[in-house]
């Protein structure tokens, strides 16, 4: 299918990838519970607009880029565990009350998410990897096929974060009746940032 091999599989792997737990996937829970459907949209947009990104330039070579200048790939992940960590630190440190971390506009949150997903490096270096493997050799048509598998994921994603999105936002509604557990999920997901900027600092 226009240069795809296999394109089930291709989809089916997409959708595993979307699901695996990560700071783009808790970016988008907590957008979601803190400016409800219009939040959590507008951080799957991000996430998605983050995405198209960092394939084009996987496919225009920035990643064999990265790998041949290790200080500068090294340079752009502890700029991505910095900012997680920092994100996680000031949810952990919020105040009762206080104006939440991911927060306000659908703007804000579309940025958030956008700044998440590229600031891992290590997403272009996969989406190099992982393209050539179902770029069928003799029908490959170039751009137009990286471009149809680039929409595909788009669509994917956008219906994983309505999903996401939906099925958060209908959990939030049932806990807003008891503030303390919003408060401690929060607590929660400012560790779980810290954890993953961690991660991504120390990994190789």
């Amino acid at each position: 299918m226009l240069g795809v091999t296999d394109y089930g599989t291709f989809v089916i792997t997409i959708i595993v990838f979307l699901a695996i737990p990560g700071p783009g996937n808790l970016a988008l829970v907590t957008s979601t519970s803190k400016g409800g459907i219009k939040g959590g949209l507008a951080a799957t947009l991000g996430v998605i607009l983050g995405d198209q990104v960092l394939m084009w330039s996987a496919v225009a070579g920035v990643a064999a880029l990265l790998a041949a200048y290790p200080e500068a790939f090294h340079a752009v992940q502890w700029a991505g565990a910095a900012y997680l960590a920092w994100l996680g630190f000031k949810m952990l440190t919020a105040k009762p009350g206080a104006a939440p971390v991911l927060n306000i506009r659908a703007g804000q949150y579309l940025r958030q998410a956008l700044l998440i997903t590229l600031l891992n490096p290590k997403a272009i270096l996969f989406y190099m990897a992982f393209f050539p493997l179902f770029v069928d050799r003799a029908s490959g048509q170039g751009l137009v096929t990286y471009g149809f598998m680039a929409a595909t994921i788009a669509f994917l994603t956008f219906l994983y974060g309505l999903g996401a999105t939906l099925l958060t936002h209908f959990l939030a509604e049932r806990m807003r009746a008891n503030p303390a557990i919003g408060r401690v999920l929060e607590k929660v997901a400012g560790l779980f940032l810290i954890g993953f900027g961690i991660k991504l600092a120390i990994s190789k």
